[in-house]
């Protein structure tokens, strides 16, 4: 009875399903890292998009004061959200970048609601360099950000 057990259990069929088994199995855990990795940076890419664009929309209006308080109150959020994130080890060298990119986006709003139109500038200027940081180092680790309409 034992002999024909073990030689139903590796019959060409039961070993085929196997073999099929182990390589999704295989294929799953390959993948799970380019995954959670994209999700990352498909978060970052759009937090970083949005604060440029709400940056730039500002630049030009920097005399309502209203708008200046909304632009800072949603940067400030940016800044709470992207601070929650869970960060996957393959990319976790740049994080800290994408928070400096975020706070400093952050700082140029409040100049703004401040009135100091010349910090507001200082710190635009330092959010794209630091943009470029990210990029930088996400190259080296081997990632890049995914292009979006209101990247330059």
């Amino acid at each position: 009875m034992h002999a024909l057990k073990s030689s139903k259990l590796s019959t060409p069929e039961t070993l085929s399903r196997r073999s099929c088994a182990a390589a999704l199995a295989l294929l799953v855990l390959t993948r799970a890292p380019q995954a959670w990795a994209g999700s990352y940076l498909d978060r970052a890419a759009l937090l970083i998009a949005q604060a440029t664009r709400e940056s730039d929309y500002l630049r030009a209006r920097l005399g309502d004061r209203e708008l200046c308080q909304l632009v800072h109150d949603l940067a400030s959020s940016r800044v709470r959200a992207a601070g929650g994130m869970t960060v996957p080890k393959e990319v976790a060298q740049a994080h800290p970048h994408l928070l400096l990119v975020l706070e400093n986006y952050e700082r140029a709003a409040a100049s703004a609601v401040d009135g100091r139109a010349q910090k507001f500038l200082v710190y635009q200027v330092r959010a794209r360099d630091e943009e470029r940081v990210l990029r930088g180092v996400l190259k080296q680790l081997g990632w890049s950000l995914p292009e979006s309409g209101s990247q330059r």
